[in-house]
C-alpha cells in the first residue's frame, strides 16, 4: 500500500470512492448492528459478501476530509438499523454494494475492506467489539482483539481527529433509503 490514493468500486464499477493518504486504521468489527446490517446487505440481488466467515465485519478507517465520492454519488443511499440511529450505512443501490458506514458527528468513514482491490487492502490491525461476536474458533493469528473498543482504537480515532483541527465534517448528498428486501 504505497499508493497515496487508493480506489473504493462498487461491484458494478459505476460508484467509484478515493481514499487519500493512510488510512486512520484497518479494522474487523464484530458488533451486532454490523453484522446484522451485513447479512441484511447481502439478501439484496446482485450484493456481495459482507461479513466474514468468523462473523467480523471488515472495514478501513479514513477521516472524512480524505474520502471523495468521485463518480455514481446518486446511487448512494443508506440504511439505518433503527430510524434514529446515528450510524448510517451507505449503499450503491447500483449494484447493491456496500460502501461505508457513517457514524454522522463522528469526523471519519469506516470504509468496506471488500470495495478495495485485494492489492490495496491493509491486514487487519484490530479486531474490535469481539464480545458480541457469536460463537466460533479463537483466533490464533496474533492480531489484537478487544471485547469492545480498545483504547488503542480510540486512540488512533482521536490522533486522527485533532489532526483534522477537532471538525466532523458532514457527508452530504446522499439522497433517499435503501430499499429493503423483501421477507
Amino acid at each position: 500500500m504505497a499508493r497515496d490514493i487508493l480506489v473504493a468500486t462498487c461491484g458494478c464499477g459505476h460508484t467509484r470512492i478515493e481514499a487519500r493518504g493512510a488510512p486512520i486504521i484497518a479494522a474487523n468489527c464484530y458488533c451486532d448492528s454490523c453484522r446484522r446490517a451485513g447479512h441484511i446487505f447481502e439478501t439484496l440481488p446482485g450484493a456481495p459478501k459482507v461479513v466474514d466467515n468468523d462473523g467480523g465485519t471488515p472495514f478501513i478507517l479514513y477521516r472524512k476530509d480524505r474520502v471523495v465520492v468521485t463518480n455514481g454519488r446518486e446511487t448512494l443511499r443508506e440504511h439505518r438499523i433503527k430510524p434514529d440511529s446515528k450510524t448510517r450505512r451507505i449503499v450503491a443501490s447500483c449494484c447493491n454494494a456496500p460502501m461505508f458506514l457513517e457514524f454522522t458527528s463522528g469526523h471519519w468513514l469506516s470504509l468496506y475492506k471488500g470495495r478495495f482491490a485485494p492489492q490495496d487492502q491493509p491486514p487487519v490491525e484490530i479486531r474490535t467489539m469481539t464480545g458480541d461476536r457469536q460463537a466460533g474458533p479463537d483466533f490464533s493469528d496474533g492480531v489484537p482483539s478487544y471485547k469492545t473498543h480498545s483504547v488503542r482504537f480510540m486512540w488512533q480515532l482521536m490522533k486522527a481527529w485533532a489532526a483534522m483541527g477537532f471538525r466532523a465534517p458532514k457527508v452530504d448528498g446522499i439522497k433517499g433509503e435503501l430499499a429493503q428486501p423483501s421477507r
